[in-house]
């Protein structure tokens, strides 16, 4: 019965575009040592887009290099001649190096072989980020501009001390510009100035913040914070739930008066509410035009009408809710901007993995695997969504590469830069060692990263 209830459409959607993504980051990623390794003159026998155990899905062989498709979706991978790598070819090691193995190079070539991946992750990561600047330019809304300040969308939020309606000054004695970077800057945060009703207040955070609203988000709660909207509603257009709301007749642009006489001003008030209410419907009041309409509505299974907010940005700007500041950017200006947003994401990117290596903070518990990915994608296909998202994972592939573990990039370069330091080359038998080990810490990670998504086994 459970596997009637899934959505399969949705399913096919979000798993193409992750892996459509991912294909392409893997590709460009494995490249960037393909093609250094041939800039060097090393002999580059495969390249693959995922990993072939046993047997492949396509293969031709073209010149010296087998190039494929493998069956096993977990990455890719070039071999290289002479290089201990994932294929932990250690007969071939065993022979007299060639001059056009990977082990028969300075150690300088060997460094930027190695680091030819990750480069070419940072420069898809900047390229992709510039031209979205220059297709569809940037959108911002500052916090100054919010007439009803913010609404958060999970409880745990007013468990801290934060409102609906508070505009958010400060965090961390930063101010808060855009309401874009406040909810990763609470998260990263430990204390915050907010304005409410005009007085100024400060908040402190708990230390596992972080994890409670991981634990919280599992169970349907939500991270963001959006303006505080009024009460009317928005356009059913697009919407995949079923809407009691609008069955019951409840049409775009009614503005919510009353729910079970209950006075109802925010669409945020809107929630507790239905959550409270006793049986399956809700008795509205709604201003249609200049009328009062008295409505009887279902609600569904969790206790919700089914009812949109207004999402249109020029329709709330008219109203005074908010100010959309749009910046378009010509191609050459487009290329410095996209090199800062990269920095900005990549700096962003590394203050969360900090948190992560803390246990007191629970951000752990958000370590998730291609499920999770998968998520981060929107239920319908959108390319400016879908190419924000690649060049994010361009940052993450770039820099969980670069971590000192062997069988990644960053275990080669630790390994390369200590031979050139201290100008004596790691024992082969140890390299062969730590390769293996890295690769089962790093199954290891991907089987708890995966068993946290299905199994929630972070908690």
């Amino acid at each position: 019965m459970h596997l009637l209830a899934i959505d399969w459409h949705l399913v096919a959607i979000k798993s193409g575009q992750l892996i459509l993504a991912l294909s392409i980051l893997v590709i460009l990623h494995e490249f960037g040592h393909y093609i250094t390794a041939r800039w060097f003159g090393c002999r580059v026998e495969k390249f693959y887009l995922f990993f072939d155990p046993w047997f492949s899905i396509f293969k031709k062989k073209v010149g010296d290099t087998e190039y494929g498709v493998g069956w096993l979706p977990l990455g890719g991978y070039v071999k290289i001649a002479g290089m201990i790598d994932e294929s932990m070819d250690t007969e071939a090691m065993k022979l007299p190096a060639k001059e056009w193995e990977f082990r028969s190079k300075p150690a300088w070539q060997r460094l930027i072989i190695m680091l030819g991946g990750i480069i070419m992750n940072v420069l898809v990561a900047i390229v992709i980020f510039s031209m979205i600047l220059f297709k569809y330019g940037e959108n911002k809304i500052p916090m100054s501009s919010l007439k009803n300040g913010v609404a958060f969308q999970d409880s745990i939020y007013n468990q801290i001390g934060f409102q609906n309606g508070d505009k958010i000054v400060a965090v961390d004695g930063k101010t808060i510009t855009y309401l874009d970077d406040a909810a990763l800057k609470i998260l990263m945060g430990k204390t915050a100035e907010v304005e409410r009703n005009g007085v100024k207040q400060s908040l402190s955070f708990p230390e596992n913040l972080i994890g409670t609203l991981i634990e919280s988000k599992k169970k349907g709660g939500s991270m963001m914070l959006i303006p505080r909207m009024p009460a009317i509603i928005g356009s059913f257009d697009g919407m995949n739930e079923k809407s009691p709301g609008k069955d019951a007749g409840i049409l775009e642009g009614d503005i919510v008066l009353s729910i079970n006489n209950l006075p109802v001003n925010f669409f945020d008030e809107m929630r507790p509410i239905l959550q409270n209410s006793t049986g399956n419907t809700v008795d509205l009041k709604v201003l249609r035009k200049t009328d009062t309409v008295s409505i009887t509505s279902k609600l569904n299974a969790e206790k919700k009408l089914g009812v949109p907010p207004i999402s249109d940005f020029d329709q709330l700007q008219k109203m005074g809710v908010l100010k959309n500041e749009h910046k378009s950017y010509g191609f050459f200006e487009s290329i410095p901007a996209g090199i800062a947003l990269t920095n900005d994401k990549l700096m962003g990117y590394i203050d969360q993995f900090k948190k992560m290596l803390q246990p007191k903070t629970g951000a752990y518990k958000g370590l998730g695997g291609f499920k999770a990915i998968a998520n981060a994608f929107p239920s319908s296909w959108n390319w400016e969504s879908f190419w924000n998202i690649t060049g994010f994972l361009s940052i993450v592939l770039a820099f969980m590469n670069l971590l000192p573990i062997p069988a990644l990039d960053g275990g080669h370069v630790m390994f390369t830069l200590y031979e050139m330091i201290t100008r004596r080359k790691p024992n082969e038998k140890f390299l062969e060692y730590a390769q293996m080990g890295g690769m089962i810490l790093l199954m290891l990670l991907m089987v708890y990263a995966n068993g946290n998504d299905w199994f929630g086994w972070g908690k």
